[in-house]
């Protein structure tokens, strides 16, 4: 019964996340599109990691910067949205997962593209 309380806060802190990022003015933050990927709780809610990533290119560490300089606005936008005794403290890590998945299509399409020639012959 736990883990499933936990998972359904988890999805809930991903979804409000992403909308109070949406309303963060600082430029860091609002000239990038930032999603969010998920959140991991611990088990007492005192802690979450949010994990982020970012389309384009710009520099995760300054994008990271703007969201910890944030942070006292996000906890209090979260306490507002989503009901717990503690607010966890935020801890942001930036997620490669889309980066790499993008880097792996590429490739699939390089590989693809070097084979069709040789197929017609």
């Amino acid at each position: 019964m736990a883990q499933y309380r936990q998972d359904k806060i988890n999805d809930r802190l991903t979804e409000e996340m992403a909308e109070i990022l949406r309303e963060i003015k600082d430029p860091r933050i609002s000239s990038v599109f930032i999603s969010v990927t998920g959140a991991e709780c611990t088990p007492d809610f005192k802690y979450a990691k949010i994990y982020y990533s970012v389309l384009g290119n710009h520099d995760p560490d300054e994008v990271v910067a703007g969201l910890k300089s944030a942070t006292g606005f996000i906890r209090r936008e979260l306490a507002k949205r989503v009901n717990l005794r503690v607010t966890p403290e935020l801890r942001f890590i930036y997620d490669e997962s889309l980066k790499r998945g993008d880097e792996i299509n590429r490739l699939f399409k390089s590989i693809e593209e070097k084979e069709e020639p040789d197929s017609n012959n």
